[in-house]
Parts: structure tokens; sequence; C-alpha cells
């Protein structure tokens, strides 16, 4: 199994960037896939996951009603549209696919099987 984002890149603080996931040896739409990103100095944070089994969706509170995740399951591949960027978004965003997304109250739990290398985000004030 093979996990890749994209997308990633240096934007200014208000603006908007589109990150994608594409996984080759599975089908995204049997899996749950989760986005995290990891900054400087921080802990890794759960920041979306996508449940196929029933489309739910999950936002951490961070950054709710400013990212939203999709899927295109014909391209096998899953979205992040970031929208209304701030600096504090900066980091390394990491895409990752298990059987469920997991969660312990609110937080997004980083326990999933395939994990991609991750792509940069960074946004400037």
């Amino acid at each position: 199994v093979r996990v890749v984002e994209s997308g990633g890149g240096l934007v200014q603080a208000g603006g908007s960037l589109r990150l994608s996931c594409t996984a080759s040896g599975l089908t995204i739409g049997d899996h749950a896939v989760g986005w995290f990103r990891r900054a400087p100095g921080k802990e890794r944070e759960g920041v979306s996951c996508i449940s196929h089994d029933d489309g739910a969706t999950y936002y951490a509170d961070s950054v709710k009603g400013r990212f939203t995740v999709s899927s295109d399951t014909g391209e096998n591949a899953v979205y992040l549209e970031m929208n209304n960027l701030k600096p504090d978004d900066t980091a390394v965003y990491y895409c990752a696919v298990d059987e469920r997304c997991l969660r312990i109250g609110t937080s997004i739990m980083a326990i999933m099987d395939h994990w991609g290398k991750g792509t940069q985000v960074t946004v400037s004030s």
C-alpha cells in the first residue's frame, strides 16, 4: 500500500490550498482517511477524517468551518480544502488510511495503518 499527499505550498494568510491524498494497493472507498499535521515543536494533531462506510466527516475544532474533507472514489482520492488559512496552520500535513476514524472525544486519533510522507503547508502572515 502506498499513500501519497500533494498540494502543499506557500500561501499568504487568508488564502486557500487544496491537498490531495491518493492511494495505491487499496480502495479508498472501503476505508477511512484521516488528515493529520505536525507543526514545528508541536505534537501531531488530527485535522480531519472521512469515514466512507457511513459518509461521516470529522474536524478538529481549530479547523472547523475553514477546512472541508471530501473524496472522489472514482479517482481513489481524498481531498482537504483549506480556506482562510492562518499562520498557525503551518505544518507538515499527512494523509493516513485505516478501517475507521478513531476519535476520543473530539480528538481524531493518529492510530492508522497506512501513512503518506507528508506535504508542507506554510502560511505567511
